[in-house]
């Protein structure tokens, strides 16, 4: 149903994760990411709370195994999730309770994790670290060379349609944070596109943000 990977650029701190599935709007459920803090993929079976209340206790000092077994544990239906997480430092965790859907799998690479369900094979998951790990560019570039690593390994054992992109900076908003809720096909291409699209803009609408009287024109009304 799901796959997705969670990482950290040990030059810039950033935190990240890219995701796919086959349900519609995966990126409105499953991708949890805090500027400092860390980042949390919630899936299988997803309960969208996990993400907040890991990075909660993230915050307070836990580490990521101490955060992830006080929400599972707190929440009931643990059998049901397949979580990971991986903080600020780079210190990781990850859970697959005994219900997750089909062939699973989840693995700890060098500064990420990646996770999936209802797998072509466990290779997927093999292939998402060892690609992010050998990969060059900044942090959304290698979580998107991960996502097709993936799908060239196998991916679901049937079609994807969604998936989706965030990363985290010195800012308390996301940097990138783009989703492709449904496509018939080749979701992970779209979502490439988008970013491919995003990536020249990116740092104008930081500026703008930060500073409105530098912010740079786009030629729409009312944009001088």
């Amino acid at each position: 149903m799901t796959f997705s990977i969670v990482g950290r650029c040990a030059e810039t701190g950033q935190l990240g994760i890219a995701i796919s599935s086959s349900s519609i709007a995966v990126g409105a459920r499953c991708p949890w990411v805090r500027a400092g803090v860390g980042a949390v993929a919630t899936q299988n079976v997803t309960l969208p709370a996990l993400g907040p209340q890991i990075l909660d206790q993230l915050e307070a000092g836990l580490d990521p195994a101490a955060a992830l077994d006080k929400a599972l544990s707190s929440n009931g239906y643990s059998q049901f999730r397949q979580v990971t997480v991986i903080d600020q430092h780079g210190k990781v965790a990850l859970f697959t309770g005994s219900e997750a859907l089909g062939v699973n799998h989840a693995v700890a690479g060098e500064n990420c994790v990646a996770a999936g369900n209802l797998l072509s094979s466990t290779a997927v998951i093999e292939a998402m670290t060892q690609a992010f790990e050998n990969a060059s560019g900044c942090l959304a570039e290698r979580l998107i060379a991960a996502m097709q690593a993936a799908m060239a390994a196998g991916g679901e054992a049937g079609p994807v349609h969604s998936a989706a992109l965030k990363v985290v900076g010195d800012l308390v908003w996301p940097m990138v944070d783009l989703r492709v809720d449904w496509a018939d096909e080749a979701p992970i291409d779209e979502l490439e596109k988008l970013w491919v699209a995003y990536k020249p803009q990116m740092q104008d609408y930081i500026t703008r943000a930060l500073d409105p009287t530098k912010a740079p024109s786009y030629g729409v009304p009312g944009d001088e």
